[in-house]
């Protein structure tokens, strides 16, 4: 079975043709600048780096280009549309609609368009990438699969905010979490590394890129995580605040005259580690700074650090203790020092890691300390493979 997942963004589209036999990707590539001058394919696979420069005026027009380009006869990996089983498509948002991936229909639609005002920077494009493919391809089974799905087993204690109720009841203001598909699959293969049944199990799993959160999760179930109604609470991240004083907003709308664009602007894209570091919001610039002795640089890496081993404790805490903790995504995955300093002084509830083993990048590995009782893992994520297995499973059906 060969399966296309799907990822539409604004202006982009990023899409993998999978063959789920071999859990190989044949084929992996992006449209960009989709509706703006300049738009390009570039699409690579075993046979070849393939680019196409060409106008892309709508979604449409880069699903048309995404099929042309896994056909074309000398850089394509298919010979027919026929050979695509279903497509994959990543929702950031599924509001309290979907707890799990769905096959869609009309109603699916309809509700993605309503979650459209939880977030109204990524749902429009999904669903207009849903609406694309569904133009070409109209035979072919398509399956959403929710950022927000897997946190929806958490409790209401974990999701609800100490606002009047009706507030919640009107609004659905809520902690959703986000990044639901990366924590489960890397809960799943930190399963399949211990050799345990994941109910068994207490997790947690820390994804950590420019945009970081931190999720518990017991049995196999997410029971809480750090991003909350939006992707902005929780841990401190690239140019992201994470959870600050509420009052800080009015305070700043008073005493800077900022408007609350300019306080939405502050908050999701000048604050962060490029905020206090001035540096720069990716780490391995943070890096170079602090060792050349900058010290805000350092201190950014100590805060970031500091808020990621505080959800830590906060969730060893509410699971009764924990069996593993997973590091996956960019930071996750690469910043071995980063790791060494998320888990530095927890030695006292069980968490240690062997130095000489965590110096590594980008592999599957247990990094913990041979007399651990904490197991620590670094585990790749691969969000496609999960869109695509959930895909697969559902339409098997």
């Amino acid at each position: 079975m060969k399966i296309l997942v799907i990822n539409a963004g604004s202006s982009s589209l990023k899409y993998q043709l999978m063959d789920m036999q071999q859990e190989k990707v044949l084929a992996k590539g992006i449209c960009e600048r989709i509706g703006i001058a300049g738009s390009r394919l570039k699409q690579e696979s075993d046979r070849s780096e393939y680019i196409v420069e060409k106008p892309m005026e709508t979604h449409a027009d880069a699903i048309l280009m995404v099929t042309d380009a896994l056909l074309d006869k000398e850089n394509g990996v298919i010979a027919s549309m026929s050979e695509i089983a279903a497509v994959g498509h990543r929702v950031v948002h599924g509001g309290e609609f979907f707890k799990s991936s769905v096959i869609i229909d009309d109603k699916v639609k309809e509700a993605i368009d309503v979650c459209s005002g939880l977030a109204p920077l990524h749902n429009p494009p999904n669903l207009i990438g849903i609406k694309a493919c569904e133009k070409a391809m109209p035979n072919v089974p398509m399956v959403a699969v929710f950022d927000t799905a897997f946190h929806q087993t958490m409790p209401a204690e974990a999701y609800l905010y100490a606002l009047p109720y009706e507030v919640y009841e009107k609004h659905k203001i809520r902690k959703y979490g986000f990044h639901g598909t990366s924590h489960k699959y890397v809960a799943q293969r930190a399963s399949q590394m211990l050799d345990r049944p994941i109910e068994s199990l207490n997790l947690i799993t820390c994804h950590l890129g420019n945009g970081s959160s931190v999720t518990a999760i017991k049995g196999g179930k997410s029971v809480d995580t750090s991003m909350g109604f939006t992707p902005l609470a929780g841990v401190v991240m690239g140019t992201r605040s994470g959870m600050i004083d509420p009052a800080i907003v009015p305070y700043l709308m008073e005493n800077e005259d900022m408007s609350l664009q300019d306080i939405n602007n502050l908050l999701n894209k000048q604050s962060g580690v490029l905020g206090i570091s001035g540096v720069s919001s990716d780490f391995r610039d943070i890096d170079g700074a602090a060792e050349e002795g900058n010290e805000r640089a350092q201190l950014a890496l100590e805060v970031f650090a500091y808020s990621i081993r505080k959800y830590i404790g906060q969730y060893t805490a509410i699971m009764g203790g924990v069996d593993a903790i997973i590091f996956t995504a960019g930071i996750g995955e690469n910043n071995f020092k980063m790791r060494m300093s998320i888990l530095k002084g927890l030695d006292g509830v069980g968490i240690t890691i062997d130095e000489e083993k965590n110096n590594v990048r980008g592999q599957e590995i247990d990094v913990s300390a041979v007399d651990a009782k904490v197991k620590t893992l670094v585990i790749p994520t691969n969000e496609e493979l999960m869109i695509a297995l959930d895909t697969q499973k559902l339409v098997s059906k």
